[in-house]
């Protein structure tokens, strides 16, 4: 099948997959039309609950193993949408829709570059594409739960609208519950351990707190207060006020070192992680996969957004056609040049480590 032929295929699929509501955790009606992609194109997959997945016709387990993912889910759409958002609409060289450009820009894209490799003989690598569910939601059944499914992965291209340059790394996230202590009482009475009041120094704290490792590619750790809860009644003082921190984490650190620092010099107590599992990634910059990128006019850059990477212990790197701006926007949309040129780099890209000649 040509190139251009597989093009068509992909915008086609995407158009479905766009009438096809798919929130976290209800991508039913997404995974069957990714699986009759597979049987359309003749590949042997399968789907282990919305996951869908295939390897490359001649997978030799003596090779490494390159993982292509991305994910069919959406988020729900917001009220400032104008138009239908399971409607795939052209316009003016755009593609409208819910999750046009997150991500199902990237994965047809991937889907269409893995046909393009999937009968070829004497690949350096394996291939094994996944097009996976609940990455918006972090989900328990979405990529982390594929990696004990899919065979062991050595290398990943992940998916996510970046304009087609190179992430190279990229933040992970802990979110913390913490409490601000007073004393409760009535209002009309003298108070001097008001916990609303005592958070005032504690906001403090965490604004003008600084990690001291920075990052080359992600720079500093981000570390932002998001929530605030406290009191039931306007005549009651409350025991406590109960605050959401949101920490995004450079590759210097991992989760639980950053839990372990909180938990020491933060003024809050308890302070309390809700999850340490979505850590930074990344992958050297001498890898063969960035260089190959780098090779194609690529730029590289390090991202402060989560994705599934999070959950990989592999090297990992992401990039896709669209742009991480338009993700859960209104009207979100990608356009086609867009999609077209994503299969081509993507194409490009393997083609040169796919079939490099190994020095003597």
């Amino acid at each position: 099948m040509t190139q251009e032929k597989l093009t068509q295929n992909a915008i086609s699929l995407l158009k479905q997959l766009i009438a096809t509501p798919s929130f976290s955790s209800e991508e039913d009606g997404t995974a069957l039309r990714i699986e009759k992609w597979f049987q359309a194109h003749n590949v042997a997959y399968e789907r282990t609950q919305n996951n869908v997945w295939a390897v490359n016709m001649h997978f030799d387990r003596n090779k490494p193993t390159l993982l292509l993912n991305s994910h069919h889910d959406t988020v729900r759409p917001n009220s400032g949408y104008t138009k239908d958002p399971f409607k795939a609409i052209e316009e003016n060289g755009k593609l409208y829709g819910l999750g046009s450009n997150d991500a199902g820009g990237c994965l047809v894209s991937l889907l269409a570059t893995f046909i393009h490799f999937y009968s070829k003989e004497d690949l350096r690598y394996n291939l094994v594409m996944v097009a996976s569910a609940e990455e918006e939601s972090s989900g328990p059944n979405g990529l982390n739960s594929m990696l004990s499914v899919i065979p062991d992965i050595d290398v990943a291209i992940v998916g996510e609208p970046t304009l087609m340059q190179l992430a190279v790394a990229e933040k992970g996230l802990v979110v913390f519950d913490a409490e601000v202590q007073g004393t409760p009482g009535h209002a009309a009475h003298p108070n001097n351990d008001n916990a609303i009041y005592n958070t005032i120094e504690v906001l403090e704290w965490f604004q003008e707190y600084r990690f001291e490792k920075t990052s080359p590619t992600l720079g500093d750790v981000k570390m932002t207060v998001t929530q605030i809860e406290a009191g039931k009644q306007h005549n009651a003082i409350p025991a406590k006020v109960n605050l959401v921190i949101d920490v995004r984490v450079n590759d210097q650190y991992s989760n639980s070192e950053i839990a372990h620092i909180l938990e020491k010099e933060s003024p809050c107590s308890p302070i309390v992680p809700r999850s340490l599992r979505l850590n930074s990634s990344s992958i050297p910059l001498d890898h063969e996969l960035v260089q190959s990128g780098i090779s194609l006019g690529r730029k590289t850059y390090g991202s402060p957004t989560l994705s599934d990477q999070s959950v990989l212990q592999c090297p990992s790197l992401k990039m896709g056609p669209g742009d991480s701006t338009r993700s859960h926007t209104a009207d979100e949309f990608i356009y086609l040049r867009e999609i077209e040129e994503g299969i081509d780099i993507y194409i490009q890209l393997l083609e040169k480590i796919l079939f490099k000649k190994e020095e003597k």
